[in-house]
């Protein structure tokens, strides 16, 4: 066979040989890529305000354990901001016990003067008598008037003159009931008496604690420098202890100003300010900014943000801010 012939068939079987090992059509190479599984689609989009609204159907909201509820109408009377402290009446319960002391002996004087005044009509007792039971009993009650006035000045007449102070004072001493100074800053004024106050203990995520208004405190406290006011926290249910620092809002008669009742658990904290997810249809939620004006019992008092009737997510709003996080939709 000639050696042209033998390079020919052997070239027809190397084009053969690599055909059958060349790569599959493009089509086919393409499939994997195509197989991929797609990223899945972000729950998170603009309106066309360029808020962030969230989109999830019922089923991912039951999932998530996603519940709303509608905002209601509250009203809120006028009120000061204040700051104070619970007040340590070790010094009020010793000068108490002087007081009661000071009072019972001048009560026994006063009778036994009555007495010798009797029996001395009677010619039964001596002027010598008669004239030391009156100056023992001036003396007493000047003491006895002594010891309410230190009362007085240490802790105001409103507390000193009540009827029921030392079962008041034992009360205070065992913690079942609590007595708060709140101060307002220095130079203002309250334009009305206060009908009450509510306490808000520092550092704790607590509801407020309603208080009744004693009185003016007579001192001005070093640290405030502004008026203060003695208010009774009774029951003491929240166990507040002499010397913890408070916050609070005094409270003025006066119109009631309109607003709505915000869930705590409603409320969401980013980047240092307070917002919840309010419900603009069955599946989507949009984060919206609000004033945080006064805490409420159950939550707190807002005007501005949210009005009345709108739903807002409370179980699973924290969840709600994640999926915004999550979407890109957080600026």
């Amino acid at each position: 066979m000639p050696a042209s012939f033998k390079l020919q068939v052997f070239a027809v079987v190397a084009a053969a040989f690599l055909s059958g090992c060349s790569p599959k059509s493009s089509e086919q190479a393409g499939t994997p890529a195509r197989e991929k599984e797609k990223a899945p689609q972000s729950r998170v989009s603009r309106s066309p305000e360029g808020e962030a609204v969230i989109t999830l159907d019922a089923a991912t909201q039951k999932t998530m354990g996603l519940e709303t509820a509608m905002l209601s109408a509250a009203q809120l009377g006028p009120e000061v901001k204040a700051s104070g402290r619970v007040l340590d009446v070790s010094s009020l319960a010793s000068q108490v016990t002087d007081l009661t002391a000071a009072q019972a002996t001048r009560q026994a004087s006063q009778s036994e003067l009555q007495r010798l005044k009797t029996l001395a009509g009677q010619n039964n007792a001596s002027q010598r008598a008669l004239q030391a039971a009156e100056a023992a009993a001036a003396r007493d009650e000047a003491q006895a008037a002594s010891a309410r006035l230190r009362l007085e000045v240490s802790w105001g007449s409103a507390l000193a003159g009540l009827d029921e102070l030392p079962i008041l004072t034992q009360s205070l001493v065992s913690l079942s009931n609590a007595l708060v100074q709140l101060n307002i800053a220095a130079g203002e004024t309250l334009p009305a008496v206060p009908t009450g106050a509510q306490i808000l203990p520092l550092g704790a995520n607590s509801p407020p604690i309603g208080s009744k208004f004693l009185g003016p405190a007579p001192q001005i406290d070093p640290q405030m420098q502004g008026p203060g006011y003695l208010f009774l926290v009774s029951p003491n249910s929240s166990r507040l202890t002499p010397g913890a620092a408070v916050a609070g809002y005094i409270l003025l008669p006066g119109e009631p100003q309109s607003g709505v009742a915000l869930p705590r658990e409603a409320v969401v904290r980013y980047n240092g300010t307070a917002w919840v997810y309010r419900r603009t249809s069955d599946q989507t939620f949009v984060r919206t900014e609000v004033a945080l004006e006064q805490p409420l019992t159950d939550g707190w008092f807002v005007r501005k943000g949210v009005k009345v009737q709108d739903k807002v997510a409370t179980t699973g709003a924290q969840l709600l801010l994640s999926e915004e996080l999550k979407g890109g939709g957080v600026d």
